[in-house]
């Protein structure tokens, strides 16, 4: 699982749960336990956009 310099996790622990089903699902098709994991982790980042979104980075702009 990825995690920050002072140790925490950048993924909120919803979509380290689904990475990890993925993962088992990966496995269970035959795929090696790391490569299992670095595709869980690539899915989940399409489907959510990534770890947790960071404050003030200018991603979004809101509605006004």
């Amino acid at each position: 699982m990825p995690t920050k310099k002072d140790g925490t996790s950048k993924y909120t622990d919803k979509q380290e749960r689904k990475a990890e089903h993925i993962e088992k699902s990966y496995e269970k098709k035959g795929v090696s336990k790391d490569e299992a994991e670095r595709r869980a982790w690539a899915t989940v980042n399409k489907q959510d956009g990534g770890g947790k979104n960071p404050g003030g980075s200018g991603r979004k702009k809101h509605a006004d």
